[in-house]
């Protein structure tokens, strides 16, 4: 398989700012929970003789993870882009086309994941848009949860993807599919933009 360089940028580019993506809300659950840190909070500062209301700890612990949850929307930006660009390389990058119905078992499976991929990305980019935009679009509360539920359960898509994606591209470079990795990085192909 060769790649243009138009694809491998993309590839590159949604691969940063998908693990990025994915990186913000693990920091989010894990290290800057509100939960966890509001209790250090209060714990710490009642050892120096300050109390505090555990409402007032949580606005603190919410206020230290803020600038990196800025980085999760900087970022959503930035999949919104690639997504439109991604729609525009299946028009214009002839490179990617292949007729399914000639692809063996293996391929399809391979083939309809990335079509599942394509979705997932489209739809975390149109439900974070959604809840980011909850008030222009005048969405109802128990709308804004719902959609908020699905796009963390999607996000468990990509926790599954991405390990599979490298797993699988390693493995395909290993047995069958040789230089698939350095044609992902090189291109060893024509380069049309």
């Amino acid at each position: 398989m060769k790649y243009t360089r138009s694809f491998r940028i993309w590839h590159w580019l949604n691969a940063i700012v998908v693990l990025g993506l994915v990186a913000t809300v693990l920091l989010r659950k894990g290290f800057l929970s509100y939960r966890t840190n509001s209790e250090i909070i209060m714990t710490k500062l009642s050892e120096i003789g300050v109390d505090i209301f555990k409402e007032d700890a949580v606005v603190i612990a919410k206020a230290i993870r803020a600038p990196m949850w800025e980085w999760h929307l900087l970022l959503g930006y930035a999949l919104a882009f690639l997504v439109v660009y991604r729609i525009a390389l299946m028009f214009f990058d002839k490179s990617k086309r292949e007729d399914f119905a000639s692809l063996d078992l293996h391929k399809k499976g391979v083939k309809v994941s990335y079509y599942i991929l394509y979705a997932a990305l489209i739809f975390m980019t149109v439900s974070g848009f959604a809840i980011y935009l909850k008030e222009e679009l005048v969405l109802a509360e128990a709308t804004v949860k719902s959609i908020k539920e699905l796009h963390e359960l999607v996000y468990n898509y990509f926790l599954i993807f991405i390990p599979l994606h490298i797993a699988g591209v390693v493995v395909a470079d290993i047995r069958n599919e040789h230089g698939i990795i350095s044609t992902m990085i090189n291109g060893n192909t024509k380069d049309n933009f």
